[in-house]
């Protein structure tokens, strides 16, 4: 029998691609959309305005949609909530859903808590051994994991063999982000016809400070965060979907550039091992051309969940450089999200 699972903010686009990656899952079903309360008595296509290139999928369009709301949970029975809602309202509803379910956020509220993981499976499972301490401290049957900002999420998968084979000491990226990552409404086409937006309110901050926690260890139920130092620089610019960045990572030991690429070509994740069913094999693409990746042609790699790497480069001793690319709205936010459910449930936590 499938788990029961409802998405919260289901008509935006990170909700709308939660729904496509819960179609036909193996372990999940797709019982209820929830939405605000403008949204809330209507049927899907009503409520929605669909972004996304494929057609709304059969069976969804005509369910209703509910207003979020605790309550929810227990009338459909759900056993998994995935939350796409806006941070500034996501303490309060996601935690009155972890009081007794499992909550998968994309959200920014609650990363950086002592006691929520912030999961990347492929780079840092071990850390949902922190569960336990979250119910603990917050007398919850349930709990909340999440996945980082939609940038980081794409860095890290590389950055996790570079840390692992040869240490760090610093990272510089510039990233290049797609328009779906303000939302279909964020960023106005006159100010981005002809254009690049040097700034992107928060994103540096995340960046510069996210990696940290996913790239340190859980020593005695704590994180302890990676010691490197961090500078992002975060521009938008015209490209639909997939962000791209240009790393310069600085290392703590010494490399051959040939050794780098066979660490990224042959690396792979519990999830890889585990056969999870939105795992990427391999999670990173490894491209030898020096015009790739690119967004246009290589952001659905994996199902959009694969990273491209690309450029890898030796500009001197322990100085490694390369561009990565990723799919923002599904590495970077939905499937992020449907990928750390499937590890918690093979793990047992729900």
């Amino acid at each position: 029998m499938k788990l029961k699972v409802g998405v919260m903010g289901a008509t935006g686009m990170v909700g709308q691609r939660f729904i496509m990656a819960l179609q036909g899952h193996p372990w999940f079903e797709l019982s209820v959309l929830m939405a605000s309360s403008n949204s809330a008595g209507k049927k899907y296509r009503d409520a929605a305005k669909w972004y996304l290139k494929d057609e709304i999928p059969a069976g969804i369009s005509d369910m209703v949609v509910e207003e979020i709301n605790k309550k929810v949970a227990d009338k459909y029975g759900l056993d998994i909530v995935f939350s796409a809602i806006p941070a500034e309202v996501a303490r309060e509803v996601e935690a009155s859903f972890a009081e007794s379910i499992a909550v998968f956020s994309n959200t920014s509220t609650y990363r950086m808590d002592k006691d929520v993981p912030l999961l990347v499976p492929e780079v840092n499972p071990e850390h949902l051994g922190i569960i336990e301490v979250q119910r603990r401290n917050r007398g919850w049957e349930g709990f909340i994991v999440t996945n980082p900002n939609c940038s980081t999420a794409g860095l890290v998968v590389p950055l996790k063999p570079i840390i692992d084979n040869y240490g760090i000491k610093s990272v510089n990226v510039t990233t290049m982000q797609a328009l779906s990552g303000a939302g279909y409404e964020g960023v106005p086409s006159m100010a981005i016809l002809d254009n690049l937006i040097p700034f992107i309110k928060g994103e540096e901050d995340k960046m510069e400070i996210e990696p940290h926690k996913i790239l340190g260890r859980l020593e005695k139920n704590e994180f302890k965060y990676a010691g490197f130092e961090a500078f992002a620089s975060c521009n938008r610019v015209n490209v639909l979907d997939g962000h791209t960045e240009a790393a310069f990572v600085y290392t703590d030991k010494d490399f051959e550039i040939e050794d780098v690429k066979k660490k990224l070509r042959e690396f792979e994740g519990e999830p890889q091992k585990m056969g999870l069913p939105t795992a990427p094999k391999p999670p990173i693409v490894l491209m030898d051309k020096d015009d790739r990746p690119q967004p246009r042609f290589d952001r659905d790699l994996g199902g959009g969940m694969a990273v491209s790497v690309g450029r890898v480069r030796k500009k001197r001793e322990k100085l490694l450089k390369f561009v990565c690319l990723s799919h923002n709205t599904i590495r970077g936010a939905a499937g992020a999200s449907v990928l750390n459910a499937e590890l918690a449930y093979k793990k047992k936590l729900f």
